[in-house]
């Protein structure tokens, strides 16, 4: 379950309120007594991307306007 904070208590508490949020707990900020932000804690850093890992080439034919069947059918026309 989450607990819900007001600014001021978030603005004062703020070090203390990441590292619970760091641990697994949710926690929301609530501005004037409605919900406005949510601290949580970040899954797993997912692997860096490396372009250039799927084969195949795009050739100059890419680049070209699409036909205008094409583009009426994706309501572009």
């Amino acid at each position: 379950m989450s607990e819900i904070v007001n600014v001021h208590e978030a603005k004062t508490h703020f070090s203390r309120l990441l590292e619970r949020a760091h641990q697994g707990e949710e926690i929301i900020v609530a501005k004037a007594g409605k919900p406005y932000a949510r601290l949580m804690p970040l899954g797993e850093t997912p692997p860096a991307r490396r372009p250039g890992g799927l084969s195949g080439r795009v050739d100059d034919a890419f680049l070209e306007p699409l036909p205008d069947a094409e583009l009426d059918a994706w309501g572009q026309g």
